[in-house]
């Protein structure tokens, strides 16, 4: 069975390498026993791989049993997992028999198998090495032949770290590892499963599908999906029941995201992630110098108005300070002073010496600012759109649409 295959069989959506890659390897792993750890953020679609595998193996006529290890009590995991005896504990009023005898001969997905206590990770090692366990409250020893897909959304290697989980079992259970791509890394992906998650709610809810304008596919690209799939998942149901509206733009789209400084996290080793929040931060410092400038010049009319000499607050100075050095810090002209000083500023000359300031103040318009950050891209790469759509962070229809709005000459 061929991948795209796969893809059609699973409802799997989405053609990026690195998920390509995750699937190739569950499609080699599977007629194998081997164990296999899943990792990746939550809401990425971890629990598709151990379908997909268990599918795919000689085992999928028998049981596959799926528990999440982060929603069963510490008090009775182990009877959960390795089944009990009467009487073991109070409430046990007879035996009975635990996921891993049950799935014998079938395959068991542990996800949030970090979660799992200390000691049920001892009884888990046992049973990876030589296929035995014991019930809770027995002296027998019991075979089994399972087929073990554990899944998480921790860093392992800080989990190991502080004691919470054993390098032995991590080993064990990551013979295979397969890393599942967080949302934010498919941008090609995204429009295709909002597509589908709309018809979806389209179908359920027996109403007109919602689509996306243009701008509305540059913005849920360029967004950072937190929740990943999940969260994609949510929003779309969310827009099918509430826009009235079937056709979206991104004014409509933006008021259903989270803000980016509450729910857009940096991550480290993201090219384009990176990119587009230091521009972020470039714009703010931008409006931020703006404003700086705005305050400087009703100082400097004050200080006219009042005949060329005016006292300035410890802020005040500190506002004109910061603007002479972001210019040229060797003009400094005012000391910095405590709040509880006021030192004296003389103006000599007339209002033509502040000609520059309002050359200073047009330059920082949004719009050029964005304008000569495509011609610098542009130029780098030497013409060439889709490496300086990378360098912007933008995508190569964004980009090429910009250039025809500022007329810039490639």
């Amino acid at each position: 069975m061929n991948l795209l295959q796969i893809k059609q069989r699973f409802g799997i959506i989405g053609n990026t390498p690195s998920l390509n890659r995750a699937l190739e390897v569950s499609i080699q792993v599977a007629p194998t026993d081997i164990s296999v750890l899943v990792t990746g953020e939550s809401g990425t679609g971890k629990e598709i791989i151990p379908q997909v595998i268990h599918q795919l193996s000689a085992r999928k006529h028998n049981e596959y049993i799926a528990v999440n290890c982060g929603a069963i009590p510490e008090g009775t995991i182990d009877s959960e997992l390795f089944g009990h005896e009467k009487g073991a504990f109070t409430g046990a009023a007879g035996s009975r028999q635990g996921y891993f005898e049950v799935a014998n001969g079938g395959t068991i997905f542990l996800d949030e198998v970090a979660e799992l206590p200390m000691q049920t990770q001892v009884r888990l090692l046992r049973v990876l090495e030589t296929g035995e366990f014991i019930r809770v409250g027995s002296s027998k020893v019991i075979k089994t032949n399972v087929r073990v897909v554990a899944a998480t959304n921790e860093n392992m290697a800080q989990a190991i770290a502080t004691g919470k989980f054993r390098e032995d079992l991590f080993y064990r259970l990551s013979t295979v590892p397969i890393q599942l791509p967080p949302l934010r890394q498919r941008k090609d992906d995204i429009h295709l499963l909002f597509r589908k998650f709309a018809n979806d709610c389209a179908d359920k809810y027996r109403m007109p599908t919602v689509k996306l304008k243009e701008d509305a596919v540059d913005l849920i690209q360029q967004y950072n999906w937190p929740g990943n799939i999940r969260q994609l998942r949510n929003l779309v149901e969310q827009l099918s029941v509430i826009e009235t509206e079937r056709e979206l733009d991104a004014e409509i789209m933006i008021r259903y995201l989270p803000a980016p400084s509450e729910k857009m996290p940096i991550m480290v080793g993201e090219k384009e992630s990176d990119s587009f929040s230091e521009r972020e931060i470039m714009y703010k410092f931008l409006f931020d110098m703006k404003k700086d400038l705005t305050d400087l010049k009703k100082l400097v009319l004050e200080m006219i108005n009042q005949g060329g000499t005016i006292n300035l607050s410890g802020d005040q100075t500190a506002v004109v300070n910061r603007i002479i050095d972001e210019v040229n810090p060797a003009q400094r002209l005012l000391p910095l002073a405590p709040e509880s000083t006021y030192p004296e500023v003389q103006i000599n000359g007339h209002a033509d010496s502040f000609e520059d300031h309002e050359e200073i103040e047009e330059s920082l318009s949004l719009g050029n600012q964005e304008k000569e950050l495509i011609k610098k891209a542009l130029e780098k790469h030497r013409g060439k759109r889709k490496y300086a759509a990378l360098e912007l962070g933008i995508s190569e229809r964004t980009l090429y649409r910009k250039i025809k709005e500022y007329n810039i000459l490639e």
